[in-house]
């Protein structure tokens, strides 16, 4: 299968270029001017004749929008249906979803904060430390733990700033932060008809600025018990939203509770 790698001026000699069948530049180094630009993605897939759009990670990857640009244009987005992105890209929309399933959730905002006033108030409610994340996107981008309720104003407009750079959305959300958490990702396959099985989970706590740095499977640290109650609530949740594709769904494990996130 040929491929296509595009690419701004600053990666014109990166790895994934070098080993591409064929290459094309879609804007200068600020992502907001290539990789974030859906116009001259677009048109770098017409004019290469492209079948299919690979997304990668970051970016346009999580995007509703542009999967359903994609899909309008007769190709195929290689990743969870338009819909499933609506829902799952935005994480104050997953909460939404996992609420509603009865799953179990940490304390948080409901919707998008309006400013860093709400925030406030909020973590006052919801009690420190909490930790202010962007509703769109992952990767550790626009997240920022937050102490004291003298650096929430602070934290609110860095992180919002990050994210709007990073994916586009500034939009924020809060929740509280675990302190010395397990994080644990448990492997979701999904495909069309309903079908649906959970390949095992991965430890995924040693990182660094939010970022995974060592992923080990299975997880040294989890029982068959927490094993088994954990694919149940994975499962649960993936059935609930009718989850079509490959993705993992996140837990937070501490020692006395199992809280979901997903993406």
């Amino acid at each position: 299968m040929a491929t296509v790698a595009v690419h701004s001026t600053a990666d014109a000699e990166s790895l994934h270029v070098r080993f591409a069948d064929e290459a094309i530049c879609i804007g200068p180094p600020q992502s907001k001017d290539s990789y974030l630009n859906v116009r001259a993605l677009l048109s770098a897939a017409d004019v290469t004749g492209a079948d299919a759009i690979h997304p990668g990670y970051g970016f346009l990857s999580e995007r509703a929008d542009f999967a359903e640009m994609v899909v309008k244009l007769g190709m195929k987005f290689i990743g969870p249906r338009p819909e499933m992105l609506r829902l799952m890209g935005n994480k104050i929309a997953a909460r939404e979803a996992a609420e509603q399933a009865g799953l179990p959730l940490l304390p948080g905002a409901r919707g998008v904060l309006k400013n860093p006033e709400e925030a406030e108030v909020l973590a006052a409610e919801i009690g420190f430390p909490v930790i202010l994340k962007a509703a769109a996107g992952g990767g550790g981008r626009g997240m920022k733990i937050v102490r004291e309720a003298a650096a929430i104003r602070n934290a609110f407009v860095a992180a919002s700033t990050e994210a709007l750079a990073a994916f586009g959305d500034g939009s924020m959300y809060l929740e509280r932060y675990v302190e010395e958490p397990r994080h644990i990702e448990l492997q979701i396959v999904a495909d069309e008809h309903g079908n649906m099985i959970c390949l095992g989970e991965r430890e995924c706590s040693v990182q660094r600025r939010h970022q995974k740095m060592i992923e080990e499977a299975p997880s040294p640290a989890v029982t068959p018990a927490l094993r088994k109650e954990m694919i149940e609530v994975s499962l649960k949740a993936m059935r609930a939203i009718h989850y079509n594709n490959v993705g993992p769904s996140s837990s937070c494990w501490t020692r006395r509770a199992v809280t979901t996130s997903w993406r």
